[in-house]
């Protein structure tokens, strides 16, 4: 049997899990904290399959029973009134359904509390996320993308789905850390696989789509996992959406048997274009490099230094972005669940387009060098209007449609950084390069973080983060000199 086209069937695979991926690391943010509705009744019927809120005057609270069954009880002053016969409850979701913000704390410390907590428990998902693409470099290069993807998904889907065991801050920071060493290894895995199976021509719109898979993971998490969330609850939740990776590895293994130049299913004109356009394929004998031989050569920092200034935008929206918007606009769940999901429509279109933009310079001549620069550049220019911009405006849909401007200048930019592990090395190199290059992503988004915490003001904390793109742009643009294999 062939298949024409293998190769986008693998990178579809690839697109695929990524897509869960995002989904598995969403489900913590957006079920952290929830502003809920619900209709005001004179008694609360079980027997509707809505949420019902009923006032008891003696003690100024209302009960509260969710179309879940769930029933507790709310201070009044810590409702926000919609309009007639709606309220809208702010202290829900995990932080305050597993005690980690204290039930008396004011709304201004409850909020502090909460931010200061996710914060907290993603640095460390961050250490072990840092730890896992430091070491799932080496793991890739060493055992091959096929059975790598399988060691990254089981471990992710498991952590994911054991969180719904979590009783406290402690063990749900254990397992976001388990989930972290799972979900980093896709990243140096894709990467390696864009170098084994596309020709360098196509490798940027390779790792293009792979970033947009990101994207529309960011784009569906809000919408199934709030919906999963209002459905079934947390704890469900965590189970379903950690299931997902496990059914996935089915078709992984079996379509991806071996690379382009052994597998069985490859048509032969696929195999010579794929073969024909690697440049490094025409080096025999191989040698992978180590850590120190990568640190040694100054090129590779561009890589290295390029994602430790710019990956934080990405994970301070992929963190914050939720709380940013409940609490700067009040926006309640559902709202959420349509407005958050905008800025990654721009992050799946400028994934897409830069890698299409250089691929498009190198087909009409310009070097891999001028190709790639001229892509980056692009992409913060993008990016620093618009991130001012979005912090400006006053209503949340003007600022969600200027954040996938952000979003979209950043995946520009950063397909074409990812892309360069693989212009500058071999196959048994590839991996370890973006391994490193995003242990550094992780170091400066741990460090942006631990910086968000002394930042009151959410405006002023995401309009701080235009000032990381011409520090990247300076970095790659100082360190790697020519883009061209390294002898």
């Amino acid at each position: 049997m062939k298949i024409k086209g293998l190769r986008w069937w693998i990178i579809g695979l690839i697109m695929l899990i990524t897509v869960i991926n995002y989904l598995d690391r969403g489900t913590l943010n957006y079920m952290w904290v929830a502003n809920i509705e619900y209709s005001v009744v004179d008694a609360i019927d079980v027997n509707q399959k809505e949420n019902q809120a009923e006032f008891i005057a003696q003690d100024n609270t209302y009960r509260l029973y969710t179309k879940r069954g769930e029933e507790f009880i709310q201070r009044a002053d810590y409702l926000t009134f919609k309009k007639e016969g709606q309220i809208a409850v702010n202290r829900q979701g995990m932080a305050y359904e597993l005690g980690i913000v204290e039930e008396g704390a004011s709304p201004e410390e409850a909020s502090r509390q909460a931010k200061e907590q996710l914060g907290i428990i993603t640095i460390f998902f961050m250490i072990a996320y840092g730890f896992s693409q430091l070491f799932s470099g080496k793991l890739y290069d060493k055992i091959g993308t096929r059975k790598g993807f399988v060691i990254s998904v089981l471990l992710w889907g498991t952590a994911d789905a054991l969180t719904s065991l979590a009783r406290g801050k402690v063990s749900l920071t254990g397992f976001r850390m388990m989930l972290g060493l799972g979900e980093a290894g896709p990243w140096p895995g894709a990467t390696k696989s864009n170098a084994e199976w596309f020709p360098q021509k196509e490798r940027a719109f390779a790792q293009g789509l792979f970033g947009a898979a990101a994207s529309i993971g960011s784009i569906l998490a809000p919408i199934i996992i709030l919906m999963l969330y209002m459905s079934i609850g947390w704890k469900m939740t965590f189970i379903v959406v950690g299931g997902l990776g496990i059914v996935w590895l089915i078709p992984w293994l079996i379509i991806n048997k071996k690379g382009p130049k052994e597998h069985k299913w490859i048509t032969e004109e696929e195999r010579e274009y794929i073969l024909s356009g690697q440049p490094e394929s025409k080096v025999s004998n191989e040698v992978g490099k180590t850590w120190g031989q990568l640190l040694s050569n100054k090129k590779n920092y561009s890589v290295i230094l390029g994602r430790f200034f710019l990956d934080p935008i990405w994970w301070m929206f992929v963190t914050f972005l939720p709380m940013y918007l409940v609490e700067e606009f009040g926006l309640n769940i559902k709202e959420l669940a349509f407005s958050a999901w905008i800025p990654y429509v721009g992050a799946m279109v400028g994934s897409i387009a830069g890698g299409w933009f250089s691929g498009f310079l190198i087909r009409k001549g310009a070097t891999v060098d001028k190709a790639r620069k001229r892509a980056m550049l692009l992409g913060g220019c993008i990016i620093i209007p618009s991130v001012i911009a979005s912090v400006m405006v006053p209503n949340a849909v003007l600022a969600v449609v200027l954040m996938a401007f952000v979003l979209g200048g950043f995946q520009f930019m950063m397909t074409n950084i990812q892309t360069l592990p693989s212009d500058l090395h071999g196959g048994k190199s590839v991996g370890s390069l973006a391994g490193l290059g995003g242990a550094s992503a992780v170091l400066g988004t741990i460090l942006a973080i631990s910086f968000a915490g002394y930042i009151s003001s959410w405006p002023l904390l995401f309009g701080l983060l235009g000032a990381l793109v011409p520090l990247s742009l300076l970095s790659i643009y100082v360190t790697v000199g020519k883009i061209e294999p390294i002898e």
